[in-house]
């Protein structure tokens, strides 16, 4: 039953994949936004960019991660 639940938080597609990432450019950027309010001027800018700078990090990890477990697991089970 474990494994069951456990399979939810895997991410096995790109598609999926996509879908978190976007979760989090969401989330980043509302957190971005808050930050301009509270530190106005180049600071609460930098910490915006900041945001955004670690989703396109974590979205480049996400994928090199899942193109990484894809390729062994076809090295694992080969064709045929």
């Amino acid at each position: 039953m474990l494994k069951k639940i456990g399979r939810l938080f895997v991410i096995k597609t790109r598609f999926e994949a996509c879908l978190i990432i976007y979760a989090l450019a969401v989330g980043a950027m509302a957190r971005g936004m808050a930050y301009l309010d509270q530190y106005p001027g180049v600071g609460g800018k930098l910490l915006l960019v900041a945001c955004s700078g670690a989703v396109f990090l974590a979205g480049a990890k996400i994928f090199d991660c899942l193109r990484y477990e894809q390729a062994e697991q076809a090295a694992a089970n080969p064709p045929g």
